[in-house]
Order: structure tokens, then C-alpha cells, then sequence
């Protein structure tokens, strides 16, 4: 079986992640429960005329996935594989929004077109002019984790070799809203926010997209080879370690041998015992990575988290923004990427060095 490849990142966040190395120019922002997008020029790649139909995710989504190939240094692809939580909320909003508004009649179908899970894979597709396979994966919090199984396994069977492969969620004032009368996102009393030290339920927000290229063969542009991935929709905190044990050995590997390990810490004091317990016990001896202080949470937030992990591999090094803790190896060959919600969608990603 053929090898899996990440030669080509894009990435649009809570974060200047474009324009940039790793991280060098990072906000901790402790005072918003719902992080503001840093949005990139968008008319330097989308025409000005398109820009104005299309909804931020879509928008944030063309970008990324066109730096994600430029980087890789190719200008079509046997396959788009996205993975979204909510798709595009932003246009869902708006259709019902008019709905109501408009007593059901006189309705434009405009947003209710852009609004479906598949807008984002689909204008990459016709900006491409690229009619192969294109699929979207709407699987909660392993969506994207989904997208990447799919594209691994292509990649394996000689079904294709150059994929792309996104994550993709926003957030809308509306949604905002609901989520936090559902108590997912944090009240805005429980300011200023902690990841490692939160004492409250509920989580920060935000938005975003990333992009890989995945490919079966290395280039000079090369992150990280992607080893294995697994999903579990349910484990218990006390089932997490001999999973992830199982994991490793599956790939002929044990805890010694991981040089990182990133958890998908959010600050939900309810579920982040999930991770505290790997970091006190199985890894406490490892290098320990966390984002989401810097990412905010979404359903496809773990892309951000894939994008970590590989510039962790290329660049040799973990900025101190993203420690767990004080440990450091000289070589970071292995990373470990665990990540869940609210006690479900459990997934595990192995990275390694070619």
C-alpha cells in the first residue's frame, strides 16, 4: 500500500496563520467567548464579483484550499474531500430568516442553495474546473477526521494520488446565540477564558478552514506523513488509555516511542478530564501540545489541530504558546493527535517524520 503525504497546508483562523511560518504573529485573546476570524485579502483570490455571493466559510474555505495547493505546487486533484460540523450556517440562517419574514412566499432560492453542507467542496471544485470525486463528510466533531480516512484509504488503493482535503465550520451571530442557551459556549461572565485552568462548563468558539494536499509520494514540500487514524464514538475516560495503547500497537509502536502528544484541551471543565488524565499518567512523561486556546472550538477545529502538528514535524520545534507542559526531545518524529466533545467522537491520528 502506498503512503500518505501532507505536501501542501492552508489555513484561515482565529490566527494570522497565512503569510507566515508558525505562529510567530498569535493573539491569546481571554476576554471573547466567540474569536473573530483573521481574515486574509479575499479579492487576491476570488474576483470581487464572486465574493459578494458567497458566505465567509465558503470564502475562508477557497482561500485555504488555494494556499494549500500552491504550497504543494499543483494546479488540479483527483479527488476534494471535505469534512464540516455545520456547514454553511451563515446562508441556513438567512433562508429562514426569510422564511419567516416573508410568510413563506416570495422566497429567493439563493441562500438556500449556498446553504448546503457541500457549498464549499463544490466552488473549489468549479474554480478548478475539476470533476473528479467530491465529497463531503457531515459527521460532527470527526468530520474532518473523516475526510482524511477517506482520502488515506484512495491513497492507499492506488484510487488516486493527490487529494485535498479540508475542514470547514463558521459561526453565525444567530448560532452564537443558540449555543450559548445550550451551554456549549462559555457565559461571558466567566471572563477573562482559560484552556488549562478553566473551573466552568462550555468552551471558547470560533471559525475556520484548513487545507491539505495529500499525496502518495514525498516533495520538496513534504510535512509529515500521515501513519494511521482511528475514530471511537463512545469511550469512557478510563477506556481512552488502553485505546490509545491498542492504537500504538497497531502501528508497532508503544508510548515511548511518541515524541508529542496533542490534545484537544478546550476549557470544558465537564470532558477535559479526558485529556488530564493522559497528561498525568500515560504521557506525563511526553512533550504535551495543546491549540484551542488560540484555534477556538468547532466541529472541525481538529483540522487546525492536524495543521499544528504538521508544522510541529517540519519546523522541529514547539512554540511555547502550545506547551502542556516544560518537556522537549531534540527529534520530533512521532505525534500523537487525540481529540474529542463533550465525551464523543473520539479521534486518534498518528504524524509522523518522512
Amino acid at each position: 500500500m502506498k503512503n500518505t503525504y501532507i505536501n501542501g497546508v492552508g489555513c484561515i483562523s482565529a490566527q494570522k496563520t497565512f503569510d507566515t511560518v508558525f505562529l510567530e504573529d498569535i493573539i491569546v485573546n481571554t476576554t471573547e467567548n466567540v474569536l473573530p476570524v483573521q481574515v486574509p485579502v479575499y479579492k487576491d483570490f476570488i474576483s470581487p464579483v464572486a465574493i459578494r455571493r458567497m458566505a465567509k466559510g465558503v470564502k475562508n474555505g477557497i482561500v485555504a484550499s488555494t494556499l494549500a495547493m500552491k504550497e504543494a505546487n499543483i494546479e488540479t486533484v483527483d479527488a476534494i474531500i471535505t469534512g464540516t460540523g455545520m456547514g454553511c450556517i451563515e446562508d441556513s440562517d438567512k433562508f429562514l430568516k426569510a422564511l419567516l419574514d416573508n410568510n413563506e412566499e416570495f422566497l429567493t432560492p439563493t441562500s438556500f442553495i449556498q446553504s448546503t453542507h457541500n457549498t464549499v467542496g463544490s466552488q473549489i471544485a468549479l474554480g478548478l474546473q475539476c470533476k473528479a470525486y467530491n465529497f463531503t463528510y457531515v459527521n460532527a466533531a470527526v468530520s474532518f477526521e473523516s475526510a482524511v480516512l477517506d482520502a488515506k484509504m484512495q491513497i492507499e488503493e492506488n484510487e488516486a494520488s493527490t487529494i485535498l482535503v479540508g475542514g470547514i465550520d463558521e459561526m453565525s451571530d444567530y448560532t452564537a446565540k443558540l449555543f450559548q442557551l445550550a451551554g456549549f459556549i462559555k457565559e461571558e461572565s466567566d471572563a477573562p477564558f482559560s484552556v488549562l485552568d478553566s473551573t466552568t462548563e462550555g468552551a471558547v468558539y470560533s471559525e475556520g478552514a484548513t487545507f491539505f494536499v495529500l499525496e502518495d509520494k514525498k516533495t520538496a514540500s513534504t510535512y509529515a506523513e500521515i501513519l494511521d487514524i482511528d475514530m471511537v464514538n463512545k469511550l469512557t475516560e478510563a477506556e481512552v488509555p488502553n485505546k490509545i495503547l491498542e492504537f500504538l500497537a497497531s502501528n508497532n509502536l508503544k508510548i515511548s516511542d511518541i515524541d508529542a502528544v496533542l490534545l484537544g484541551y478546550n476549557g470544558d471543565v465537564t470532558y477535559d478530564g479526558f485529556y488530564k488524565n493522559l497528561s498525568d499518567n500515560i504521557f506525563k512523561e511526553t512533550p504535551q501540545v495543546y491549540y484551542k486556546h488560540l484555534s477556538g472550538e468547532y466541529n472541525t477545529a481538529s483540522a487546525f489541530g492536524l495543521w499544528v502538528g504538521s508544522k510541529i514535524i517540519k519546523t522541529q520545534k514547539i512554540p511555547s504558546v502550545l506547551k502542556v507542559n516544560a518537556l522537549e526531545k531534540l527529534n520530533y518524529k512521532i505525534i500523537l493527535f487525540y481529540n474529542q466533545y463533550k465525551g464523543l467522537d473520539h479521534s486518534f491520528t498518528l504524524l509522523s517524520q518522512c
